[in-house]
């Protein structure tokens, strides 16, 4: 099939890019490059270089004719989000209406929504969390997030659109950038390998659910491949805290590096999990890679540069 990635350049859109041209699709890249790299891309994807907001977005439709969506482009940085909520809306709101207003438009047979687990449920008191808990996001990403999920709801009701939304852990792995704030596994693979020491924010303890980037690839093939219109948890339910996930970079980088802890981040949630049954009982995805050997491979992937 013709399927277009927004967001392809980056680090999960780049992936799945890679997983779709070895299962022969036809792809098609848009992504303005604000974090997205170009040595990401895979030479047989045809490349467009376009922020969503723009109006040229449905040139490349009507040119292309794309039969598969896989939304990924966005503003992921939460705190860039709190710090200028107006931005972040005309950048993931918008800019998905306008890519959705092209899917209804141009006859898209189903687009697939990389949407957040643990910036959506916020401060869950169930842990591992299901997708029938209410959603309570404390950022303005969170709430951009739940909005574009709603506005697919909306276009499938009234468009007839099929959609699925994958609502993701703490994705990490190979690719990852670790400039800014998003991605604590790569910010402390970047900085270790630098001989320079890690800031761990609080007192650490605070957990999230890291999902390896291509057991998100996998779930992504999944719901291509599934006649489901339908939301799901895509992480491990397995907690793991800052504490830990920094001594085992550690322990891979075989470094004695110390690691320093600053003042905790006003807001920042303490904990964050998913519950995964749900994906698990009705697309048949679960994760393969476990935390220890998804950071070796990370790690491998920084020291190759």
């Amino acid at each position: 099939m013709k399927t277009l990635v927004t967001g392809g350049a980056g680090f999960i859109g780049s992936h799945i890019v890679d997983a779709l041209i070895a299962k022969d699709h036809e792809v098609l890249v848009v992504d303005n490059l604000s974090t997205g790299n170009k040595n990401n891309l895979n030479p047989k994807a045809k490349f467009f270089k376009l922020d969503l907001t723009d109006k040229k977005l449905a040139d490349i439709f009507n040119e292309q004719k794309p039969e598969i969506v896989f939304h990924l482009a966005a503003q992921i940085d939460v705190r860039k989000s709190v710090a200028d909520p107006v931005w972040d809306a005309e950048q993931n709101i918008l800019g998905s209406i306008n890519l959705l207003e092209n899917c209804k438009n141009f006859g898209v047979k189903k687009i697939i929504f990389s949407s957040t687990g643990g910036a959506i449920y916020g401060e869950a008191e169930t842990i591992p969390t299901p997708e029938t808990y209410l959603e309570k996001p404390i950022s303005p990403y969170g709430i951009a997030k739940l909005a574009i999920e709603k506005y697919l709801y909306y276009y499938h009701q009234i468009f007839g659109l099929p959609y699925v939304i994958l609502r993701y852990a703490n994705v990490y792995g190979p690719r990852q950038n670790a400039k800014g704030e998003a991605g604590v596994v790569a910010i402390f693979c970047d900085q270790l390998l630098k001989k320079k020491s890690p800031t761990i924010w609080g007192d650490g303890k605070q957990t999230r659910d890291y999902v390896y980037v291509g057991d998100v690839v996998l779930a992504n093939m999944l719901a291509l491949e599934s006649a489901k219109i339908d939301t799901y948890n895509i992480g491990t339910s397995v907690e793991t805290d800052v504490n830990q996930l920094a001594e085992l970079i550690k322990n891979n980088i075989k470094d004695n590096i110390e690691i320093t802890h600053g003042p905790a981040k006003p807001g920042e949630q303490q904990r964050s999990c998913l519950d995964y049954s749900k994906v698990k009982t009705e697309l048949g995805w679960q994760p393969q890679v476990k935390l220890e050997e998804g950071i070796k491979e990370t790690v491998a992937w920084f020291k190759s540069f």
